[in-house]
């Protein structure tokens, strides 16, 4: 695959994913975090119970967020190609900011192990 390609995927992957227009193949991408964290206060205890579904679903959020902000000051330490693919992962599934880096992380230390 050439580089032009793997950016190309990569772009068209983040707007899948719910990016914005302006995204650059250097940027985080934009994920819309609300259908897994919506899966993971389904499973939160009913509504009576202590916080509920709907405070799961904000500290979900948050903790996407957090994630993300993460995520932005170890961008530059991902190649493109590491960063196409699992972009690419996350399409397949519910996207969320933990996979991504879990992902990335992963594919940056095989790199690194393989040096």
């Amino acid at each position: 695959m050439t580089r032009t390609t793997i950016i190309s995927q990569a772009l068209l992957l983040t707007f899948a994913l719910g990016g914005s227009g302006a995204a650059r193949a250097d940027d985080v991408p934009t994920l819309n975090v609300d259908p897994v964290c919506r899966g993971i206060a389904q499973q939160a205890a009913s509504p009576g119970e202590r916080g509920g579904p709907d405070l799961v679903f904000s500290q979900c959020v948050e903790s996407e967020q957090t994630v993300r902000q993460q995520l932005a000051g170890e961008w530059s330490t991902f190649k493109p190609a590491e960063k196409a693919s699992c972009i690419g992962s996350e399409r397949s599934a519910l996207p969320s900011y933990t996979g991504l880096i879990s992902c990335l992380e992963m594919a940056r230390d095989v790199r690194q192990l393989n040096k």
